[in-house]
């Protein structure tokens, strides 16, 4: 179903071009990037509301921002939801063709097209996406080489950043989270306003607790967002939680893709970065669930990967554990080799082994 009145088609040809961070503490924030996950500082900005650094691995660019006044949208920001996720700015030949679809598709006009002046993208407009959530709208062509956001300046002596050890790629998804109700009005809105496609629908349940979830993408595939609402006739689970530690719909995890999984946990869990553990069961369980082709069943087990595959291949994923106040905000890893799908099966694997860790009973050797 297509709600979109105008029945012309939305402009689609979507990439990231960054992800805005508001931060409380801007230093602590941009070391920790560049000391665990091997980012590299870019450019900075300065304005008379806010400062703001972009960071750089391989070909993600984060933005961390904090404000200097209450004029700012940060400054309203921190204290609902703490540091998160505030824009992810989309990449498009045409700024102003794109706002304009955008707006006749639904989306909340923020601010209209303005050219730039400064060597970076030749325009930039402003749309609402979910919960507060924008979408800054950013003039490039889509295979250039990826340029700073407006307003920042280079970093003398920068270098572009690849930690080989680290070895992230490109952001692969953002995960969700949505008050329950909201789900199939979100799908909507980035089908009409953006020309998303709908790829993939399921309900998840595990134990008592189950959620919703459908997963928009750009039609070429470089933005993809899994979006989830809590079932509200099972008991609250893990997406209550967020929703009420969030104070509304905001981003639970981004995931970074990886050629090698079990390579960048290693130099991540060796740079302190903590991730959440797998009991040993789930292991002894895989062997009878899963024909590895690459990652042995000791190379995950010492990494505590999570391992899926779908018709299309295989995938290795891990999420860490979260580090921030409000225990909301955060991370995974994947490796795509073929898989097209997000390991819904590890939630299920994850929960059956759980439960015979408690009981003391192990799978197959």
């Amino acid at each position: 179903m297509n709600d979109r009145a105008s029945g012309s088609k939305p402009i689609s040809h979507y990439t990231i071009d960054y992800v805005e961070l508001f931060v409380e503490d801007l230093e602590t924030a941009a070391r920790g990037w560049q000391d665990t996950y091997g980012f590299s500082v870019a450019g900075e900005s300065v304005g008379a509301d806010h400062r703001g650094v972009a960071l750089r691995h391989g070909g993600i660019t984060l933005v961390l921002t904090t404000p200097l006044s209450d004029r700012h949208p940060a400054s309203a920001y921190l204290p609902a939801h703490g540091d998160g996720v505030a824009d992810i700015a989309l990449r498009t030949r045409d700024a102003g063709a794109a706002f304009t679809s955008a707006v006749s598709g639904g989306a909340r006009a923020l601010r209209g097209p303005e050219r730039t002046s400064e060597d970076g993208p030749r325009a930039t407009a402003l749309i609402g996406g979910f919960g507060d959530i924008v979408h800054t709208l950013v003039e490039r062509e889509p295979g250039a080489p990826g340029g700073l956001p407006a307003g920042f300046t280079p970093v003398a002596g920068h270098q572009p950043s690849f930690s080989r050890e680290v070895g992230l790629l490109e952001i692969d998804h953002f995960a969700v989270c949505l008050p329950a109700g909201d789900l199939d009005t979100t799908v909507r809105l980035y089908r009409n306003a953006l020309g998303f496609h709908e790829i993939f629908e399921e309900r998840i349940a595990v134990g008592a607790q189950a959620m919703e979830s459908k997963v928009v993408q750009s039609p070429n595939g470089a933005v993809t967002l899994t979006l989830i609402e809590p079932d509200t006739r099972a008991e609250p689970g893990q997406i209550d939680e967020f929703l009420k530690n969030h104070d509304g719909a905001g981003i639970q995890h981004i995931a970074f893709s990886s050629d090698d999984a079990v390579r960048s946990v290693r130099a991540l869990r060796d740079r302190g970065v903590r991730f959440l553990n797998t009991p040993d069961t789930y292991y002894d369980l895989l062997e009878g669930r899963i024909a590895l082709e690459t990652h042995s069943i000791d190379m995950l087990r010492e990494t505590r990967l999570l391992a899926d595959e779908d018709h299309g291949g295989q995938l290795f994923q891990i999420f860490t554990a979260s580090t921030h106040p409000k225990h909301t905000l955060f991370f995974e890893i994947i490796e795509r080799q073929g898989a097209g799908t997000f390991g819904s099966a590890n939630i299920k694997a994850l929960y059956e082994a759980v439960e015979l860790e408690k009981t003391g009973q192990h799978g197959p050797r």
